[in-house]
């Protein structure tokens, strides 16, 4: 199926199946034990992978869909062997994916404006926010472009500390006050630096607080608000990083924070370390925001550009 040719550098690709090897070998297992003896797809079969999906973090309303879907194609093709059914799951699954997520991008990019390109970054603490800001910032550094980094997790001292690491790491300039200052405050500071030192792009990392949602709210809100007073149309991005070793946690992280703020991109991290990697099919789903990175391993490298069709070609190899 032309649909699935390799984009993506062996190298990468590797990368890619190897941390999707745990989701992989799970997920795999559990299907061939809902077709065991059985060939052909029934009702058994059915309510077999409806659990299988499920208990792999695709979520439930996604589960129902691909169940619906492939029902649909039991009924029209009359008889359908279980042997078919991985080939099948692949089709559907990837034709969810592309519903929300367009394109097939392989490389670290963003478009070309004449202001620098401000992505506000936000998510609970833990979820590797601060590590995929590095990252991010060392990608696109790599890729040409001149980064500026604006510290206002204000919050916590030892946010804005990993912050100055990855800036120190990166070779990238940081913009920070004292703990405890306005974020609003330090992104104003850090858009009027990056405007005078022409940069490309901007990564502002905010508080992960969640226990006050319409403080939250409030909060980025404001830093929004402040930015725009430096350049109108920011921010261009608002990227939500989930952790994807969490689970249906991660389901609800996105709730709280979409509710809170108008995300527009996510990044899934450490699904490596977990076998719940069928959580980026269904939050991508149900949320309908576009996942564009995914957190493949520890190092500087292993943050990739999420590829639909990479992605589901490792799932089921």
């Amino acid at each position: 199926m032309s649909f699935f040719k390799k984009i993506f550098s062996k190298e990468k690709k590797e990368t890619l199946d190897k941390g999707l090897e745990k989701t992989k070998v799970s997920f795999l297992d559990k299907l061939n034990k809902a077709v065991a003896g059985k060939s052909k797809v029934d009702a058994d079969v059915l309510d077999n992978l409806e659990e299988v999906l499920v208990s792999s973090d695709v979520g439930v309303e996604t589960t129902l869909k691909v169940i619906d879907r492939i029902e649909e194609r039991v009924a029209n093709d009359k008889y359908l062997g279980t042997e078919e059914l991985n080939k099948i799951l692949r089709e559907e699954i990837a034709g969810l994916l592309s519903e929300t997520n367009s394109g097939e991008a392989t490389e670290f990019d963003i478009p070309v404006l004449k202001t620098p390109y401000v992505i506000m970054v936000v998510g609970v603490n833990g979820v590797g926010k601060t590590t995929t800001i590095g990252k991010l910032a060392y990608q696109f550094k790599k890729a040409g472009k001149k980064v500026v980094l604006g510290a206002a997790d204000t919050f916590r001292a030892a946010a804005i500390d990993q912050l100055q690491v990855w800036a120190d790491r990166t070779d990238v300039p940081i913009i920070k006050q004292s703990m405890g200052s306005d974020p609003a405050s330090v992104a104003f500071d850090t858009l009027e630096s990056a405007v005078t030192q022409n940069a490309d792009v901007v990564i502002i990392d905010t508080a992960g607080r969640l226990h006050n949602k319409v403080n939250l709210m409030n909060e980025l809100t404001k830093v929004k608000r402040v930015m725009q007073k430096v350049l109108p149309e920011t921010p261009n991005e608002v990227l939500l990083v989930l952790d994807g070793s969490t689970g249906q946690n991660a389901f609800e992280q996105a709730k709280q924070f979409t509710a809170a703020t108008e995300v527009t991109s996510l990044a899934v991290t450490k699904l490596d370390g977990t076998a719940k990697g069928g959580v980026v099919i269904g939050i991508s789903d149900q949320f309908k925001i576009p996942v564009k990175y995914i957190g493949v391993g520890e190092g500087i490298e292993d943050l990739q550009v999420f590829n639909k069709i990479e992605f589901v070609d490792s799932f089921f190899k």
